[in-house]
């Protein structure tokens, strides 16, 4: 691959694709309709921030998604938590969505390992919705009620996310290579009435069962009164099962079996602010934290993000690989906001070989392809060329997300799929649903570094003093806040968990966890995570479940992990374990760990090594100290990444010491 600097200019949009850019015509309409002289992209940024609430009335405005009436009072209380967001206005995520697209066209493309090609046009998709819809009015389903998941990305469950929109109801969904524990930890925080599943999956060629643990996850959750089984490939159980008492069985064939019309369905208009979705992600105590994110908060995002940030129209086909357990899942439905299509791939990103995802990209030209900085990193490796096979000239968008991206991630695009392409790196995720910083498709592409901060998203740097600073390594923080973000945190009635994972460093300041280097011009790279929240190939895991899993293996006594974001979007997670008297750390042990991390969490929560300790250090307060560690293996002195008397046991940290220095 040709050589590539940091910061190298690689790609500038040519005077027409700037012209016809949705940016173009939204910047033109605010400084008709506001009386603004906006030149340029910071222009509007700018804009958006210094009068935020007039900018989010605009993409509602723009986009027709509340009715006049309802823009009386934009941000009811700015205070964060807790902003309170057109309190006046009732929308629904799933209606919106699906008015966009022409009936005959595509909306999802699907493609499975398991259950080979299938599609769904608008108007399929549409009547798909409102029979499941129906179906779960009928099961008593309705506004504030959960429907929880374990699914494949797959047709169906885009066709289920949405029916549950439809009633007002709120969606969680975990893809079936979770294990039972990780399930169960999620959805009974949530007390679902209904539940869908699949027995079974295939990945990488190789079956898996999955028919046990759907009826422990059953059976853990007697909150059911509808258990909805798939009919995907390779049924074990046949679909049935032992439900709890009142709970009633049915396949998706019956669910979908009802004498309704798309035309005739009345979806349920709910406020702006109610709950549309769960999706969990890890502290590093606890159960996994589930974030609850709203209906309208989510359009507008979604509005925002795909019409101006990505570029879509309806002729756009999107494409992203992920997971139903992954928020990118959510945001690829998203997608559908404008019109276009989207594609889903329910299997192994590399098998049989590394053309998988770009012979999908070709087949179904794709305008938008996303995948992972961690992935391009291994086409890297294997030195797969797809452009010398394949016909790639339909992708004009490519977005890398997970982790932050190298420098090699921006060329290996440009070399090998297009020259004019708008390829770019954003960071947000799971918390609001959305990216702070990301792609500007009227703006030159730099390679490693990401464009720009997102319209309507007050983010910046700081250091300790919380004092905003340019070209060395802050906090990234938000100072105002977003319609997208979560409108409350599950079982956190009085906030406390909320405002201790986002605002317990700078009062009423959302604080991310990332470390961030913006530069004058507004571009900007991350340099990874500023506490102890794991990021493993795109994901981020708790620490919290990898201690549940790894501390019930046999001869265990205490375990500690981290992650080191190193150069070249690259990572290490070495797991140190604490043994009882009677065990050794053999080949034994070390299959058995890494095969109960496999199974009770996902394949990701397996660790690249795994060394024997005496003893994990932890504060005085009995916290263990990940961050320290953390620190110390990223060759950070003593003296700055602990404090030897906050700690509990501080000759632990010896061991850490020497492991940096021998390793570093």
């Amino acid at each position: 691959m040709e050589p590539v600097t940091l910061g190298q200019t690689l790609w500038h949009p040519c005077a027409e694709r700037v012209e016809n850019a949705s940016m173009t015509r939204f910047m033109a309409w605010v400084n008709r309709e506001f009386e603004q002289e906006l030149r340029n992209y910071p222009d509007l940024w700018h804009w958006s921030i210094d009068d935020i609430q007039r900018f989010w009335q605009s993409i509602a405005r723009y986009y027709h998604v509340l009715q006049s009436e309802d823009y009386e009072t934009v941000l009811a209380d700015p205070a964060m938590p807790g902003a309170d967001w057109f309190p006046q206005s009732k929308v629904n995520f799933a209606a919106y969505l699906l008015a966009q697209g022409e009936p005959e066209n595509i909306a999802v493309y699907a493609d499975s390992e398991a259950a080979g090609e299938k599609q769904l046009s608008w108007a399929e998709l549409r009547q798909q919705v409102v029979a499941l819809a129906t179906t779960l009015r009928q099961a008593g389903v309705g506004p504030g009620d959960h429907v929880c998941a374990y699914l494949p990305i797959s047709c169906e469950a885009v066709v289920a996310i949405l029916a549950t929109s439809a009633v007002g109801a709120v969606w969680s969904s975990c893809s079936p290579d979770f294990g039972c524990d990780s399930v169960v930890e999620r959805f009974s925080q949530v007390r679902p009435k209904v539940f869908f599943a699949v027995e079974s999956y295939r990945y990488g060629g190789k079956f898996q069962d999955r028919s046990e643990d759907v009826q422990r996850i059953v059976s853990a959750l007697d909150s059911l009164g509808l258990f909805i089984t798939l009919p995907w490939p390779d049924p074990i159980a046949d679909g049935q099962f032992t439900v709890p008492p009142g709970c009633s069985q049915t396949s998706w064939q019956t669910a979908l079996q009802q004498d309704c019309r798309y035309e005739d369905f009345v979806f349920t208009e709910v406020p702006f602010g109610h709950p549309l979705w769960v999706l969990y992600t890890s502290g590093t105590t606890g159960l996994p934290k589930g974030i609850v994110h709203s209906h309208g908060g989510v359009l507008l995002e979604f509005l925002k993000s795909g019409f101006l940030h990505d570029d879509l129209d309806k002729h756009s086909i999107k494409f992203f690989f992920t997971t139903t357990g992954w928020t990118m899942f959510n945001l690829l439905v998203g997608g559908l906001v404008t019109g276009g299509g989207i594609v889903v791939y329910d299997g192994n990103p590399g098998w049989p070989g590394p053309e998988r995802l770009f012979e999908l990209a070709a087949h179904y030209q794709v305008t938008y392809f996303g995948a992972s900085p961690t992935h391009v990193n291994g086409l890297i490796a294997q030195q797969y060329t797809p452009d010398s096979a394949l016909d790639l000239s339909s992708i004009r968008t490519v977005s890398l997300t997970g982790s932050p991206a190298s420098p090699e991630n921006f060329q290996w695009f440009y070399q090998h799929i297009n020259k004019d392409l708008h390829v770019f790196s954003m960071s947000g995720g799971t918390d609001v649903a959305a990216a702070f910083v990301g792609g500007v498709p009227t703006l030159p592409v730099h390679a490693g570094l990401i464009q720009a901060p997102a319209l309507g998203v007050d983010v910046c740097a700081v250091d300790d003093n919380f004092q905003p600073i340019v070209d060395e390594d802050g906090e990234m923080v938000i100072r105002q806040p977003m319609p997208s973000m979560p409108v409350y945190l599950l079982n956190d009635p009085d906030h406390k968990r909320y405002r201790s994972s986002y605002f317990d460093t700078f009062e009423g300041v959302w604080r991310q966890g990332d470390l961030i280097r913006f530069s004058a011009d507004g571009s900007c790279i991350i340099s990874g995570r500023s506490d102890s929240t794991l990021n493993r190939y795109g994901v981020r895991v708790g620490t919290s479940e990898i201690y549940r899993a790894v501390e019930a293996v046999e001869g265990i006594e205490d375990s500690l992990i981290v992650n080191l974001e190193l150069p070249g979007a690259t990572f290490y997670m070495p797991l140190f374990v604490a043994l009882d008297a009677n065990h050794e750390l053999d080949d034994d042990l070390v299959a058995s760990i890494r095969r109960t991390l496999a199974q009770k969490c996902s394949p990701r929560h397996v660790p690249d090594e795994i060394h024997r300790i005496d003893a994990v250090p932890y504060t005085l307060s009995g916290k263990k100290m990940e961050v320290p560690v953390k620190k110390l293996l990223s060759g950070i002195p003593m003296n700055s990444a602990a404090k030897r008397d906050a700690c509990r046991n501080p000759d632990a940290l010896d061991y850490f010491m020497e492991f940096a220095r021998q390793h570093g």
